[in-house]
């Protein structure tokens, strides 16, 4: 087999390893590690359809199998209206609830299935939130490897019926993301299962970061727009977002000046641990206390990529927002009713921030803002 082109760094301290055995946190902190190309991967960008047309920025061998469903290159959709009521220039919406597990979370799993797949690994478990459990039971029935879910027993009945159908064990538990993270953790330990869950193995953000690729290439490579917003419950979104195009401008796919967007972040009022640490200058977010919100995917009280999600904003000029419970429906129903995108409430979360960034100064009044919607509203309805 050949040598892997990328090597494993850190994010905090200086430990590093080679591309070719399995990783999971840092060993030596215990902190997120994260994936480094060699020159050897710098190529152009193939015709694919899919997020594979970045093969060559992407941890995967000559010859390794992709698990993959059609993953990417999900629509850039130009809303004017929302424009005007957002008192900017142009507003356009990533709608990664086409992607072919209803969320963007397909990007992330199927890297990491990928990987696992390569390695021969016993199995994989996750705790989610809803769209990661969905993901990964999806890939690991494509590579034929045997998953475990752990879900909170509030996450919608839609969402745990998918999970079922992909043939996944299901287990269901009191409480939120972090107590299944920690029944996770637990089983992993007792089973040998390989645990996949955000920012705990390099290889999702390596998925993320292709929606950075796509924007930079749907914008001609050069005049990127002013800001993203992205709705952030465990961050790796906007990790590797914020990655790809740091490695663009390396590989020299970016010019070494140009003006990268600012990247912000958008959290539910019920459990904005980003937003609080944002706020208060802090390089960590603490907990949240009693998180609620009915956008599952922003129940995240305990980010474990906190501190990258926070470096990020620092090193993008961003900001955090958080939005209430009846705005994000509010908006959720706009994105729907107004121009045709069946958007989860984590997207409605995302336009009302958008909403919120000229007022708050952050950008000027011709902006160009782009929104994602993270995943697809037939997930939350039952």
């Amino acid at each position: 087999m050949t040598e892997a082109i990328w090597t494993l760094h850190c994010s905090a301290c200086s430990y590093t390893a080679s591309g070719d055995g399995l990783a999971s946190v840092c060993p030596d902190c215990g902190l997120p590690l994260m994936v480094k190309h060699r020159p050897a991967a710098m190529a152009s960008v193939t015709t694919e359809p899919t997020m594979w047309r970045y093969s060559d920025t992407m941890p995967i061998r000559d010859g390794e199998v992709r698990v993959s469903l059609g993953e990417g290159m999900t629509p850039l959709i130009e809303v004017p209206e929302f424009a005007a009521h957002a008192g900017v220039g142009r507003v356009w919406i990533k709608d990664e609830g086409s992607n072919p597990t209803a969320s963007f979370k397909a990007r992330g799993l199927c890297m990491a299935v990928t990987r696992a797949k390569a390695l021969g690994l016993k199995g994989l478990c996750v705790p989610t939130a809803g769209n990661a459990g969905i993901a990964l039971a999806a890939y690991a029935a494509a590579a034929r490897m045997p998953a475990r879910i752990y879900a909170p027993q509030t996450t919608p009945p839609p969402i745990l019926g998918s999970i079922r159908a992909y043939g996944a064990e299901l287990v269901l538990v009191d409480g939120h993301i972090g107590d299944a993270g920690k029944a996770t953790k637990a089983f992993a330990t007792e089973s040998g299962y390989f645990n996949v869950a955000t920012v705990r193995e390099p290889y999702r953000v390596e998925g993320m970061k292709t929606m950075g690729y796509e924007i930079a290439e749907a914008f001609g490579w050069r005049d990127l727009p002013d800001a993203l917003v992205y709705p952030t419950g465990g961050g790796e979104g906007t990790i590797g977002i914020w990655k790809a195009f740091q490695e663009m401008i390396e590989w020299g796919w970016l010019a070494a000046d140009v003006r990268l967007p600012k990247m912000i972040v958008a959290q539910a009022s019920g459990c904005a641990p980003l937003v609080r640490a944002f706020t208060a200058g802090a390089d960590h977010a603490t907990p949240w206390e009693n998180p609620a919100t009915h956008a599952s995917g922003l129940r995240v009280p305990g980010p474990f990529g906190d501190r990258l999600v926070l470096r990020t904003l620092k090193d993008s000029n961003g900001g955090a927002f958080a939005v209430d419970e009846d705005t994000m429906r509010a908006d959720t129903l706009r994105l729907a009713s107004t121009c045709g995108i069946d958007a989860a409430p984590e997207g409605g979360c995302a336009l009302a921030v958008a909403g919120m960034l000229a007022s708050a100064g952050l950008v000027d009044p011709d902006a160009r803002v782009v929104v994602f919607n993270t995943g697809s509203g037939a997930s939350y309805r039952w």
